[in-house]
């Protein structure tokens, strides 16, 4: 049976430390947006802060979705399945903010992680809700290993081009939502009208 904790505690820290990926849920706040789903497994970019608080990393990718969904009405739920070992599922309900590669405090967010080339934000989450469940319908499943591959991707591209990249990719959600649109744009991108 499932149960509801008063705080992330050092058995559920533990377990959240030991899994090698966790999922991200969120949802615009109107009846017809979509909701998105997020795997995430990249190792070290997840860090429990307190038993109310935690922080993951955000990369430039394709989508900026979490971002979009969290400017709008800020809900966020994480989760964390045993693939491995005993079956148990954890998730974490709360409110989300971002910081930016731009803003105040990023830098000092950014040395909790090991790893982080590409990285746009780091999304911090104020935990409400704690609770697990048997995960008896999860299956087991063997980690080969990390795919390589997105840091080093983002790493060719270089500051100037992510940040490119970002402005044709992240600027709006798939629903037309602000998203990742705190880039500078270059002068060489503006629109110039001539009169």
């Amino acid at each position: 049976m499932g149960k509801v904790h008063e705080g992330i505690d050092e058995k559920l820290r533990a377990f959240i430390d030991a899994q090698p990926m966790f999922f991200v849920a969120t949802a615009p706040s109107g009846p017809d947006g979509h909701v998105n789903v997020s795997p995430k497994g990249i190792a070290g970019s997840f860090v429990v802060l307190d038993e109310h608080t935690v922080a993951y990393l955000d990369l430039t990718a394709s989508g900026a979705e979490t971002i979009a969904h969290l400017r709008d009405d800020g809900r966020i739920t994480l989760m964390f399945c045993a693939f491995q070992g005993p079956p148990n599922i954890v998730r974490l309900y709360g409110r989300g903010r971002f910081v930016t590669l731009y803003d105040e405090g990023f830098d000092q967010l950014a040395a909790l992680f090991p790893e982080t080339r590409g990285a746009r934000a780091v999304i911090v989450v104020d935990v409400d809700r704690v609770s697990d469940s048997c995960g008896y319908g999860v299956p087991l499943m063997t980690l080969e290993g990390e795919r390589d591959l997105l840091p080093p991707h983002m790493e060719r591209k270089g500051v100037e081009g992510q940040a490119a990249y970002r402005r044709l990719k992240n600027r709006t959600s798939i629903d037309g939502l602000p998203a990742f649109d705190m880039d500078p744009v270059p002068d060489s991108e503006s629109v110039h009208t001539v009169h």
